[in-house]
């Protein structure tokens, strides 16, 4: 893959296929260590869910440990320090395949994930040789300790302060922080607080005198993770825990908030893929007016709209496992600089790591909510698994950024790099509008056609909005938020789009069930991009202007209807047939 992709370019350009990771492009060892996680998920934890769901004690802990025996907390970790050092791409793997585990997925996926990211990006030789060995081994639980109460979104605004004692030995901490995932069974945490009140710093906090945990929070979903209220009174933390750089907490946070949305996704992934498998399983299985209900059109429209948004969730969560792997592998990582230098790495992906998550995690709202439906009244009772998917898929649409800040995030992510000369976004704008103008859009004949469309109409939708706000376009959030929703369909739609063509041009034949899909998605990403920004249009004018500005929008996304509903039935069978989800 190439390392020159810019953080957010796609919306200005055609996708180069050799630059796009698909998960047919995964290696062997890749499917091997998954064959792996599934083999333990399906063994070890998914019978003892019960157990696990109503937090039996020492059993989270003792999971974990057994999952750190198959290597899996360590495919991040570099091997000096007790990991395997297989990258992303595996840690996404991973992660996707352990996600229907729910609580479990979220215990082990913080140890790995931004209980340990800190250390393993930002931590210097003697900080990751204190503690990842004993991390990635299970020996020492970890959590990450940032959100407060009043300093959730706003993550700069925390009040937790750490002073420098007498001697120069020790930062004083003084604080508390909600909503920490592996509190009550943690060893160690990642904190943020404020040196002096004033710099926003990391530290590496082992539990000791002074840290104390509140009463485990009774959830929705994920019940059987712990979540506590953490309190630091007067923790006496060694200078050489500073995390980083004083006042430079915020590049270990917000990018290894980057990581922890991608992982998210690929946990959401796995989730709905399980959900897909029991619905259809069950839909084959139930019969009513003595027909299996897998027969009836309705279902079979069910079962394949979950289908269509799972394929296109895989594509986005494994071309982003590509980008981020290519990208760290890209970076110099020798000097002392090191930190910072995978900071501005990381934080290019900012863009696409927050629409991923935003997209893969209502899409698995989506599949959860119709495979409840599939099962009928079994799916509300707690005995069927569905019932358990249902709730935990909830809290991934707040973690690491809630859908609406990261919906922000997008557009003025991409302003400010267009303002800053980065993307090519003014030139994008000026050219749709010229071509508009000189009556040079042609119809869009196909899939490929109409992700380009997307791309015409955000640039079209975000000008219009720019020239009637100006700089205050950042403070409308309804606006910023239906151009996110366009950006993020036109990335989806891409990443389905190129994965379809680079797996027929693999196989040297038309692949039917992965172009039926491909097919669905994009043509209802088309509805999808056409209602957001009509809203958009119709808040910034009226009458004939509006009429116009609505005109200008169809024809940059004019196309032939097709006949979805015959593709559905026909992607149906493929997943009726099979009893699960295929891709």
């Amino acid at each position: 893959m190439s390392n020159q992709y810019q953080g957010g370019s796609y919306l200005f350009g055609v996708a180069d296929p050799k630059d796009v990771f698909t998960s047919e492009d995964l290696s062997d060892e890749h499917r091997m260590i998954g064959e792996t996680v599934t083999r333990f998920v399906a063994e070890k934890i998914l019978p003892r869910m019960d157990e696990i769901e109503e937090k039996k004690a020492g059993l989270m802990r003792e999971l974990i440990a057994e999952s750190a025996e198959l290597g899996l907390l360590g495919a991040d970790v570099a091997e000096e320090y007790g990991g395997i050092q297989a990258g992303i791409l595996c840690s996404t793997v991973i992660a996707d395949k352990i996600g229907c585990s729910g609580s479990f997925s979220l215990g082990s996926g913080v140890c790995v994930g931004i209980g340990a990211l800190p250390i393993v990006h930002f931590g210097n030789k003697d900080q990751k040789s204190r503690y990842l060995p004993d991390i990635v081994s299970a020996r020492k639980i970890s959590a990450y300790a940032l959100t407060e109460s009043d300093a959730g979104s706003d993550a700069m605004s925390i009040k937790t302060k750490a002073v420098l004692s007498e001697d120069g030995k020790h930062f004083i901490l003084s604080g508390s922080k909600c909503f920490i995932s592996n509190a009550g069974i943690a060893d160690l945490f990642i904190v943020y607080a404020k040196i002096n009140g004033e710099q926003f710093s990391a530290f590496i906090v082992d539990v000791a005198e002074g840290v104390s945990t509140g009463p485990e929070e009774h959830k929705m979903g994920i019940r059987g993770s712990s979540t506590c209220m953490v309190y630091f009174d007067k923790v006496k933390v060694p200078v050489e825990n500073l995390l980083h750089l004083p006042g430079k907490g915020h590049h270990v946070a917000f990018n290894i908030l980057n990581f922890g949305r991608h992982h998210i996704s690929g946990n959401a992934l796995g989730a709905m893929k399980y959900a897909l498998d029991l619905a259809a399983a069950h839909a084959n299985e139930r019969k009513q007016f003595k027909t299996p209900i897998a027969k009836f059109g309705m279902i079979k429209e069910k079962l394949a709209e979950m289908a269509a948004r799972i394929y296109a969730a895989e594509s986005v969560v494994y071309r982003n496992g590509g980008l981020l792997e290519s990208r760290l592998e890209s970076l110099d990582l020798s000097g002392d600089d090191a930190g910072e230098v995978i900071a501005k790495g990381i934080e290019d992906y900012a863009i696409e790591c927050s629409l991923e998550k935003v997209f893969v995690t209502e899409v698995e709202a989506y599949v959860v909510d119709e495979a409840v439906q599939i099962h009928g009244g079994y799916g509300f009772i707690a005995d069927y698994p569905v019932e358990r998917l249902y709730r935990d898929a909830r809290v991934h649409r707040i973690f690491e950024g809630t859908n609406e800040i990261n919906r922000t995030l997008i557009v003025i992510t991409l302003l400010r790099r267009a303002g800053a000369g980065v993307l090519p976004l003014p030139k994008s704008i000026e050219a749709v509008m010229a071509r508009l103008k000189a009556g040079h859009v042609p119809v869009r004949h196909d899939d490929g056609d109409l992700v380009q469309g997307f791309k015409d109409v955000f640039c079209y939708t975000l000008g219009l909005a720019h020239k009637r706000y100006g700089e205050t376009l950042m403070e409308e959030q309804e606006t910023l938020g239906r151009l996110a929703d366009i950006a993020i369909y036109a990335y989806a739609s891409e990443s389905v789009w190129v994965r379809t063509q680079k797996a027929v041009a693999a196989n040297g034949q038309n692949l039917t069930h992965k172009n039926n899909m491909m097919t669905v998605f994009v043509y209802e990403a088309a509805e999808r991009v056409a209602l957001a920004a009509r809203e958009v249009i119709a808040s910034l004018a009226t009458g004939e202007e509006m009429a116009a500005m609505l005109a200008g929008l169809h024809n940059l996304l004019r196309y032939e209807r097709i006949n979805l509903l015959a593709l559905r039935r026909n992607i149906a069978a493929v997943i009726s047939e099979a009893g699960k989800y295929v891709s």
